[in-house]
């Protein structure tokens, strides 16, 4: 490793906001022992509890014992170099990667994002933009997982968990009732089962109510109805007889 020290700029000025600290958990794979040091001390300033390793097997035990946010990656290392780590943990898992390098030659960042680093840093670096960083692309992560987990497709039909609204392939919205929303979201946590009135009812309505099981049945019309499913011949929605119901849709994700 280049002996140039890893930082520019004096970190001991820089002003923190206890209300923005991060719970994150960091994985630095550096074989530089200073700069690993460092980093930590830094890192712990803004709640990112970090952890380093010196090497690629050092990297693969970490992971096995503890789960990261994200791994600050070294591309000069003894044994594998970070080029090599980077594609097995991309082929391993989607934690974000943050590369670091003393090399400025542009195809190694080049290289490096194609093989999935989220991101590229050169040294020396001003620890702040580290953490700016780390912090952009956790945000990203997150703001894309929230978005995946806010919205289902299924068939033809995208679930707006948020908004509580059905989109069509073309693009129509369709509004959803609560009772129909929690009616639909039951079906979707448990596709190609048989749930009787009695759960559906449970599930849609929170409490059981035996004595008025039909009225899931217009709840279940209605629903048909805004999914443009055949009451004669559903497709999404089947009737299984003395039994109760099931979704059938056969891409759901």
């Amino acid at each position: 490793m280049p002996n140039t020290p890893p930082f520019s700029g004096d970190a001991s000025k820089t002003l923190i906001d206890d209300d923005k600290r991060w719970n994150t958990r960091a994985l630095i794979v550096d074989d530089d022992v200073p700069i690993r040091e460092l980093l930590i001390d830094y890192l712990a300033r803004f709640g990112i509890h970090a952890t380093g390793v010196t090497d690629g097997e050092a990297m693969r035990q970490a992971l096995q014992e503890d789960n990261f946010d994200v791994v600050v990656l070294d591309l000069m290392l003894p044994g594998e170099d970070g080029l090599s780590l980077c594609r097995w943990l991309r082929t391993e898992s989607d934690i974000p990667i943050l590369m670091l390098t003393a090399r400025c030659e542009p195809t190694d960042r080049i290289i490096g994002l194609e093989l999935g680093a989220d991101d590229y840093m050169a040294k020396p670096f001003e620890p702040r933009e580290l953490v700016a960083r780390i912090q952009t692309i956790l945000r990203r992560v997150r703001d894309d997982r929230t978005e995946q987990r806010s919205n289902i497709r299924f068939d033809n039909w995208r679930l707006n968990s948020v908004l509580r609204q059905l989109i069509s392939a073309d693009g129509l919205v369709v509004p959803l009732s609560n009772a129909e929303f929690r009616l639909l979201w039951v079906f979707l946590e448990r596709p190609r089962r048989v749930l009787s009135r009695e759960q559906l009812l449970d599930a849609a309505r929170g409490r059981s109510i035996e004595a008025f099981d039909r009225s899931i049945d217009l709840l279940v019309s209605r629903l048909r109805q805004k999914l443009g499913d055949d009451p004669k011949a559903p497709q999404l929605i089947k009737t299984v007889r003395g039994e109760g119901y099931l979704f059938d849709a056969r891409d759901i994700g």
